[in-house]
């Protein structure tokens, strides 16, 4: 994954596609701005425009604060062409159609006892969202490869390893890696255990050392230590510990105050079955499996995680709205905040800024060993001067082998459905979901079907002939 760089840091051109995102922009544009390191012009090309404007005016305004260290210029591209041409790195944070073509992911599955608390990764939910994603990504890929070959592809959408599978599949020379922090939470979690257990205050996550495995939203610590102190027996009396209460970190993170918080019950089970740390938020993890923590919303409430509803979701694109609105207007005062990702460093690493280790979505060249080539693994990499290089993980536990092997295999046989509008491919792998066990064929044909008839705007028209 190596080329020669062409640019020096202080000329950098990014391309943002989905440029008019609310909040995950906002925080890279004030990391950007916190960082003397880099300056250049970002190019926001959205589908809604408008929405792409009003962050042109937010990210000039990030820009000239008087806290800011770096200058950069925000600009509305008018097509791929325009924003991808001379681009650097290329930055994908896209929402694949509307609500109410997530309305049916998540909610039309409940009409047979089928609750997902997300319905982006994987499930009924996941794989209908893939449906209308991929070929949005094939048309980027197609882009990228057109205007801007040798750029650096960060992908943030779900499903996070079906778009990136989707880059290379469409272009396999793509330098295309995609970012998640949901394994952060769990080092966190790790600081926290070490913290009231063991008396040892002030640890961040960055001390730790990890090794991650496993897939997007799957993923896995089968190793971990602090100063060479083994944290996997202390984990285990952790675990044990509050596996009935779960696990409070205080108001901020309590499970009953936000939809993406959770008292890690999940995580705490999954660690008693399998003997490695599921690294991922439970309201993630609980849908990988057969529906064990979701049978029903009082399961779910006594595991201590929530269901995001689309409701709750439209409501915060409201809020988020306000606060566009807000900080346009000036009645929201704008504070520079590092954001906690890790975008913007990985771009200073691939610029030869310092290396950098973190978790990474890239295809299997061997660091999971047990895993297809290919695939699209969640594992830490070294990040360098124009260069990607994937830590060898090792082999995946024998028996969490099964769990994950089962979802690789499932997304590439979605890939594939998507690809080619296969109908019977498509449902087959529709109900080889963990999700979907104990569905009647006929009651899963007819929501395969009636799903399938709400992405109709967004999906080829050979799926319909």
């Amino acid at each position: 994954m190596e080329t020669a760089f062409r640019k020096h840091a202080q000329e950098l051109n990014i391309a943002y596609i989905g440029g008019g995102s609310r909040g995950w922009a906002w925080g890279f544009m004030m990391d950007l701005a916190m960082d003397a390191d880099m300056c250049g012009t970002v190019r926001l090309y959205d589908i809604d425009r408008s929405a792409a404007e009003r962050n042109e005016i937010i990210g000039n305004k990030i820009s000239a604060h008087p806290d800011a260290v770096s200058r950069w210029h925000y600009e509305v591209s008018n097509s791929l062409q325009d924003a991808l041409s001379g681009a650097d790195f290329v930055v994908i944070s896209i929402l694949p159609a509307t609500f109410e073509e997530m309305r049916s992911d998540v909610h039309l599955p409940e009409r047979l006892g089928i609750y997902q608390p997300v319905g982006d990764t994987v499930g009924a939910g996941g794989f209908m969202r893939a449906m209308r994603t991929i070929p949005m990504f094939v048309e980027i890929a197609e882009a990228i490869k057109a205007y801007s070959p040798d750029a650096w592809v960060i992908n943030y959408t779900n499903p996070m390893s079906l778009c990136v599978r989707t880059l290379y599949e469409v272009f396999p020379q793509i330098k295309a890696f995609g970012c998640c922090h949901e394994v952060f939470g769990t080092q966190r979690l790790l600081c926290a255990m070490l913290k009231t257990e063991a008396g040892i205050d002030g640890v961040t996550r960055q001390d730790l050392y990890t090794t991650v495995t496993g897939i997007n939203h799957f993923t896995w610590l089968t190793r971990a230590s602090y100063k060479g102190l083994d944290l996997m027996p202390m984990y285990a009396e952790f675990a044990d510990k509050y596996y009935e209460t779960g696990y409070d970190e205080g108001p901020d993170r309590n499970w009953m105050n936000s939809h993406f918080n959770c008292a890690h019950r999940v995580k705490f089970d999954l660690f008693r079955r399998y003997g490695a740390i599921a690294a991922a938020g439970d309201r993630h993890l609980a849908e990988f499996t057969a529906p064990w923590y979701t049978r029903n919303p009082e399961e779910v409430r006594g595991w201590k995680f929530s269901l995001t509803s689309v409701d709750w979701r439209i409501q915060d694109l409201h809020n988020r709205l306000k606060r566009s609105d807000n900080l346009i207007s000036g009645a929201e005062e704008l504070k520079l905040k590092p954001s906690g990702e890790e975008g913007h460093l990985l771009l200073k690493a691939i610029l030869g800024l310092g290396d950098l280790v973190s978790n990474v979505n890239i295809p299997n060249r061997g660091q999971i060993p047990n895993l297809p080539i290919g695939s699209v693994v969640e594992t830490n990499a070294l990040f360098g001067q124009n260069r990607i290089e994937p830590v060898f993980a090792g082999a995946l536990p024998s028996n969490i082998l099964p769990l994950v092997a089962r979802h690789i295999y499932n997304q590439e046989n979605t890939l594939q459905a998507a690809l080619h509008c296969d109908r019977r491919l498509g449902f087959t792998t529709f109900m080889n979901d963990p999700q979907m066990s104990g569905v009647p064929v006929s009651d899963g044909q007819k929501l395969f079907d009636d799903m399938l008839e709400n992405q109709r705007s967004y999906l080829p028209k050979k799926w319909f002939e």
